[in-house]
């Protein structure tokens, strides 16, 4: 699963853990997660926490960019 632009953050978590190729050993050790958390977030049982999900994704490199607003209609 690539990145993609509009993505919500826990498809850019997925697609960044999945991409990777790294062992859910070295991401929860390297992140600061427990290892169950992950796993289970990878697999769809769980959703993360948002301190988890921050430490995801400053080991990932990843940030939030505001998108430009949406127009009513």
């Amino acid at each position: 699963m690539k990145h993609t632009p509009h993505q919500t953050l826990t498809e850019a978590l997925r697609a960044a853990i999945d991409d990777s190729g790294l062992p859910n050993l070295t991401i929860a050790n390297g992140a600061g997660v427990e290892r169950t958390s992950l796993i289970r977030f990878r697999r769809g049982e769980l959703s993360l926490r948002l301190d988890n999900a921050d430490r995801l994704a400053e080991f990932f490199g990843l940030e939030l960019v505001p998108r430009k607003k949406r127009k009513a209609n």
